[in-house]
């Protein structure tokens, strides 16, 4: 132990006497593994430990494959809940509803997301309160109306109460009914992402269907799940059909893993920002490795001492190596700082529905272990050539050379290179792979949209359960809603969009065309919208014409459809004055209200412009839209168009909606069209990956420049009385750039070739999170000059240093 603290002390004296040196090796650690730790806690967070739930791996979704790949889900009534409750594959299953309601009793309803669980929901996820209890079976018995109990999530707790421990037992409103708070979920406890939690009265209603989480029995395979429960869903879908996929015998029933859609979503990505950090790290342990191994030669003549006197080859490993460990967990300190800032940056930037809620993202006591066991890594990978080559000095050699300097080996100068050419393939890697994800972002964000999204905001509306039960209610209160916006001075045009919303807008559904065969996959976006819908997002109509005011009062029977559904299903004809018929639109009260004459045949009046509906990344689908009376859900948007910013009008918009039906709310995450598009996974997700992958890359290039600009340096030192000789003896300024640039050439030149073969070779890989090719000769072309550019500046500066030396100065040297 006494040695070891020795060891310490003595590399604690090295580092301070070389100031520069340390400097520059705590920084380029630092950034590595600041990095590499940020990025790691979310790795960690999301795919690692993402919920604290009770057996979180045998909790499942239920869902259906369509051919194409895409999923449907659908729900259970409490008689089939029952049923599914039996299975031999189910341990435990509870069943979840979810609710706009309103705190009532102030000046302005406050909207609040409500989730529904059945008496067992808080047992089955097993997460402790933080205050109080969860729900619990006393709380909704069978037969019975449940218990005006309510559990308050966490983060409303804090918002609504200021996080109040006196809170227990109080009384909140919502929707005029009292309700008593029993407990505060616990800070990871966000299922639903619901504000308040309240017990769900399960009955045996066909029309009435809910989500159904399963845990299943340990050893259980998904496959053998599958096997178990898709007869039963089968039999489920056959008895209530409204609730399932059309033709569900033609999809593919399978049960998905708790996180596995987030997985899907986000995995890649986030373990390729771990790929590129690991690279930023290796780059950063390569500069240490060169700023040690051109120490070691200045320290030779001290080792030689130091074995000549009896120091063992172990004695002086040990010692360098603590000096290496000294240098990283220092830089790891340091980097701990760098990944607080990084991880909220990344957090704030990640697709906001992409992860789950539950995941606690922060440097935490696995973060903390795993910088540790990098900073004691990247300490032995750095450290231990140079132990290893000054360990045996060649003692008679070193001691009959200079004392201020002995001359570096073909060895060392081997070593040099190579670390230096494995810099620069990594950052030319890193560089491209930055710049197809900085060209791909660019493109998704500057797709045209085929609308104006600017000065126009979308304000959601609930409908209460219960509320507005028949079709003429509830189309009176929307056109009244509609109409009273429209009021507002400032708002110079307003629709209704009960579903549309884009660019990723409608719901999938099939459909037939009166006359034709009916196609396997004939399917189209069905949107639900005023007629006003089109002049406020400036969508141009191409022929035919948009329903009039008394169509849309009556929820006629008419439909329009966009340019890409006219050229798919009617190429070589005017589709206006065609039909077609919508199956999946069928009334069910109180939950979808149909117009009469909605489930027949719809007459096609017009043809409009295509304009995003499938997201940003995907081609415009089919698409079409009915007037909003034809078919009401319940829920609805208004879209608001303003001379300028909207956002200002969110109060004003409320308050006409208030006026309206005192306890109507609107939600509380109101948006500006444009938000709306920066929401989008596939916008949050190329900005992500764009910019840290852009500031990875600035950072590696940065580090290489560093590190080669330590070489020359080094290599210019060493060759110091070579060049005073030459500059004695005649040699020019350029002579001697010429030398100390050619001693580079090759290692810079062999690592720009080995990173385009290293690009080539995994341009696969970087295509999962880049839309552009990083082969793109451009992109390639593009990166490999800057890489040049700089790698010319790091040269140059001790170059023109070294040309620069009095010969007198360079001969006296030695």
């Amino acid at each position: 132990m006494k040695t070891v603290l020795q060891d310490l002390r003595y590399a604690f004296r090295q580092l301070i006497k070389m100031p520069g040196f340390t400097f520059t090796a705590v920084i380029s650690l630092a950034l590595g593994i600041g990095a590499t730790t940020a990025v790691f806690s979310v790795v960690y967070a999301i795919l690692m430990d993402p919920y604290a739930y009770n057996a979180p791996d045998r909790m499942i979704h239920m869902r259906f494959i369509a051919p194409n790949g895409g999923t449907r889900g659908f729900g259970l009534t409490g008689s089939q809940w029952q049923e599914l409750r039996k299975s031999p594959v189910v341990e435990d299953t509870f069943m979840e509803d979810d609710w706009n309601l309103t705190v009532t009793g102030s000046d302005l309803p406050e909207d609040v997301q409500g989730v529904y669980l059945t008496s067992n929901g808080f047992n089955f996820l097993g997460v402790k309160p933080t205050l109080g209890r969860g729900l619990q079976p006393s709380d909704a018995i069978d037969g019975q109306d449940p218990q005006p109990v309510v559990v308050l999530g966490y983060k409303f707790w804090q918002r609504h109460f200021n996080s109040d421990p006196s809170v227990l037992g109080k009384t909140i409103q919502l929707v005029r009914k009292n309700y008593t708070v029993v407990g505060v979920a616990g800070s990871r406890f966000t299922w639903g992402d619901g504000d308040v939690y309240l017990p769900l009265k399960v009955i045996n209603d066909p029309v009435r269907a809910f989500y159904a989480g399963i845990r299943l029995k340990p050893g259980i395979t998904h496959a053998q799940a599958d096997s178990a429960l898709a007869p039963l869903i089968l039999q489920f879908a056959k008895e209530s059909p409204k609730h399932f996929p059309q033709d569900p015998e033609k999809l593919k029933f399978k049960v998905r893993g708790l996180n596995e859609d987030f997985i899907e979503q986000l995995g890649g990505t986030l373990y390729l920002l771990f790929g590129a950090v690991a690279l930023l790290l290796l780059i950063g342990c390569g500069n240490v490795s060169i700023l040690l191994l051109a120490r070691a030669t200045a320290r030779q003549h001290e080792f030689a001492v130091r074995a000549a006197i009896g120091a063992t080859r172990t004695r002086i490993i040990r010692q360098l190596l603590t000096e290496a460990i000294l240098l990283s967990l220092t830089g790891a300190c340091l980097g701990l700082l760098l990944a607080y800032k990084t991880v909220s940056i990344i957090v704030a930037n990640l697709p906001e529905f992409s992860f789950p809620h539950e995941a606690a993202i922060s440097i935490n006591i696995p973060v903390l272990i795993f910088c540790i066991a990098i900073a004691l890594g990247t300490g032995i990978l750095f450290g231990l050539a140079p132990a290893w080559n000054l360990s045996r000095p060649e003692v008679n050699q070193v001691m009959q050379s200079n004392t201020r300097k002995t001359t570096s080996s073909v060895r060392g100068r081997r070593t040099h290179s190579i670390l230096i050419g494995g810099q620069i393939a990594l950052t030319l890697l890193m560089l491209a792979g930055a710049g197809a994800a900085i060209e791909g972002f660019l493109k998704v964000a500057h797709t045209n949209l085929g609308y104006d999204p600017h000065n126009v905001m979308s304000v959601g509306i609930p409908i209460h359960d219960g509320a507005y039960k028949t079709w003429p209610e509830r189309a009176a209160y929307f056109e009244q809603l509609h109409d009273k916006a429209a009021q507002i001075p400032s708002a110079s045009m307003v629709a209704i969009s009960s579903n549309a919303t884009p660019p990723d807008n409608g719901f999938t559904t099939k459909f037939e065309i009166l006359g034709k065969p009916a196609g396997q996959d004939q399917s189209f976006r069905f949107n639900m919208v005023s007629r006003e819908y089109f002049p406020v997002l400036r969508v141009p109509l191409v022929s035919g014409r948009i329903w009039d005011h008394d169509e849309e009062h009556r929820g006629a029977p008419v439909i329009l459809i966009n340019q890409t559904f006219a050229k798919r299903y009617f190429p070589n004809e005017n589709p206006v004055g065609h039909s077609l018929k919508v199956p999946e639109v069928v009334a069910q009260p109180p939950y979808l209200l149909t117009a009469p004459g909605s489930e027949g045949w719809l007459l096609i009046v017009g043809v409009i412009a295509d304009k995003l509906d499938d997201g940003l990344s995907k081609p415009v689908a089919p698409e079409a839209f009915v007037p909003y009376t034809m078919a009401m859900t319940m829920y609805t948007q208004l879209l608001v168009r303003s001379p300028g910013s909207p956002l200002p009008l969110v109060h004003t918009v409320g308050a006409a909606v208030n006026s309206i039906d005192h306890d109507q709310q609107t939600n509380s995450d109101v948006r500006d069209l444009e938000h709306w598009i920066t929401r989008l996974p596939e916008y949050a997700r190329g900005q992500l990956v764009s910019w840290l992958f852009g500031a990875f890359a600035a950072l590696a290039l940065a580090l290489a420049a560093v590190g080669l600009y330590s070489v020359v340096s080094y290599t210019a030192a060493q060759r110091t009385n070579e060049f005073g000789i030459r500059i004695a003896l005649g040699a020019g300024r350029n002579h001697v750039l010429a030398i100390v640039f050619r001693s580079t050439v090759l290692s810079v030149g062999g690592g720009i070739l080995a990173g385009l073969i290293l690009t080539f070779a995994l341009n696969k890989v970087m295509a999962t999170w880049a839309t552009e090719s990083s082969r793109d000769p451009l992109l390639l072309f593009a990166a490999t000059c800057v890489l040049s550019l700089v790698a010319t500046i790091a040269c140059a500066l001790p170059a023109w240093r070294a040309s620069g030396i009095d010969p007198m100065k360079a001969i006296r040297y030695e």
